[in-house]
């Protein structure tokens, strides 16, 4: 691969507690994630993407991004050739400098976020040993301080109201409210079963109709659909899902496959596997999500990390800060992001019940949600030694997952001798949604060839 989008190197970062390797042993390479904007599956077909008729000849979004400035032409195939001789003269850009491009508006970013960097290097070591894959990661953040805070509730004298949220919202792009969203990084794989992943990775998953993108669908027409609406998932917007859950060639959102035609899918294994770390959600217990993405971005079986934290009927919290064990009740708006104040309420380690009569005062915030690794259940609790330690504004994680984790109903069951194909996105800045950064599909290799490769641990 070319240097733009694989380097060696190590990015500097914190000590961290023991981990099964010596991770000074262990090859790093930086991955170059890009802002891809309201680019889609949809977007990547059209005639406004220079490439389209490379996508349609089966063509790798890397054949042509190979991330080199010079020698593009030895990383095409044959559907780009016959691209250039049917008389195209587009020269392809590399991710770091679409992502710039894009960052800063224009067709694909109607909507700006001022001072927001297009790329983002992201540093991946892997090993494996019989039982487990494990995974170190660093990147730089573009604040300085992490993105902790999530889905926050503040007291204004009477009542509970969500407060902040991410940077693209109006209430905070107008200064109306703080940023205050979650860091995060997604991992998603795929062993080959789902068409198209191999060559176009998450662009498979994002598409019109999807929140913050063009022709998003109206909470209305969400939960109308049979099978995402009230009668069905029980949603009011769309989120990520493939191709191949649609009966359409244009993959729209509505068009749905049956019920029983996507659970048919499932069981043969035409999901990808989709785990995210999150700062607030899921750090403070050590944890990270399980889900898949297939006609809609799911959980696993089974009950996750985190809950909310806020009683939808009444809008006040469930829970609050235990006085006795972290001096406190409650935070206030000057405690945000003080990192010697908890951010975090933790079911069985730092919270008690409710108190309505508990004096509240204007300006109190306490988080909204509720995390519990004790609850945690199932295929949804797979990811439980996940570790992040944020300093000097650089994150790392190190995550440990089972290679077979007992549940290839909802995962990836991942076996030396194969490769597979990894995307890496990493939300960062306090943004949500599509504002962040995404890899172009990679190959992962566990005891076989791969741009990345896990080495084998004794």
């Amino acid at each position: 691969m070319g240097v733009g989008f694989f380097a060696s190197g190590v990015v500097a970062g914190p000590a961290m507690a023991a981990s099964p390797a010596d991770w000074t042993q262990i090859p790093a390479r930086t991955v170059t994630l890009f802002y891809p904007g309201q680019s889609s599956y949809q977007w990547l077909r059209s005639r406004a993407h220079p490439g389209a008729r490379m996508v349609w000849n089966g063509a790798a979004c890397l054949n042509c991004h190979s991330g080199t400035e010079r020698g593009r032409g030895r990383h095409m195939d044959g559907g780009m050739r016959r691209g250039m001789r049917q008389g195209m003269r587009w020269r392809p850009p590399t991710a770091a400098k679409m992502g710039r491009d894009i960052v800063d508006g224009g067709p694909l970013e109607p909507t700006p976020i001022p001072g927001k960097n297009g790329v983002l290097n992201l540093s991946v070591q892997a090993a494996y040993d019989a039982e487990n894959l494990y995974l170190r990661f660093q990147w730089r953040t573009n604040l300085d301080r992490p993105g902790r805070m999530h889905n926050y509730m503040r007291f204004d004298g009477e009542k509970w109201a969500f407060y902040g949220g991410p940077r693209s919202s109006e209430s905070v792009a107008s200064g109306e409210e703080p940023p205050l969203y979650e860091d995060r990084l997604a991992i998603m794989i795929d062993d080959g079963s789902v068409p198209g992943f191999r060559t176009q990775g998450c662009w498979l998953t994002c598409h019109r109709g999807m929140r913050d993108m063009p022709g998003e669908a109206t909470k209305a027409e969400v939960k109308a659909h049979p099978l995402i609406g009230e009668t069905g998932l029980g949603r009011s917007d769309v989120r990520k899902y493939l191709p191949d859950s649609r009966t359409d060639a244009a993959a729209s959102w509505d068009k749905t496959k049956s019920a029983q035609a996507i659970a048919d899918i499932k069981g043969a294994g035409g999901f990808v596997d989709l785990m995210q770390w999150r700062a607030h959600r899921s750090n403070p217990i050590e944890m990270a999500d399980d889900g898949y993405v297939l006609e809609y971005r799911l959980s696993d079986e089974g009950k996750g990390p985190y809950g909310w934290n806020v009683d939808r009927e009444t809008m006040t919290p469930k829970y609050m800060f235990d006085p006795d064990k972290v001096g406190m009740k409650v935070l206030t708006v000057d405690d945000i992001g003080d990192p010697a104040k908890p951010y975090a309420l933790i079911r069985e380690e730092n919270a008690v019940p409710y108190d309505a009569d508990a004096d509240w005062e204007e300006g109190d915030v306490l988080p909204g949600r509720l995390l519990s690794r004790v609850d945690a259940t199932g295929s949804a609790s797979d990811n439980s030694r996940v570790h992040g330690e944020w300093d000097d504004g650089v994150w790392t994680v190190e995550w440990t997952r089972k290679l077979d984790t007992g549940h290839s109903g909802d995962d990836k069951i991942l076996r030396e001798g194969r490769t597979y194909t990894f995307g890496f996105a990493v939300h960062d800045d306090n943004v949500t949604t599509r504002f962040h950064f995404v890899s172009f599909p990679i190959q992962f290799g566990i005891g076989s060839p791969g741009q990345i490769q896990a080495t084998r641990l004794r």
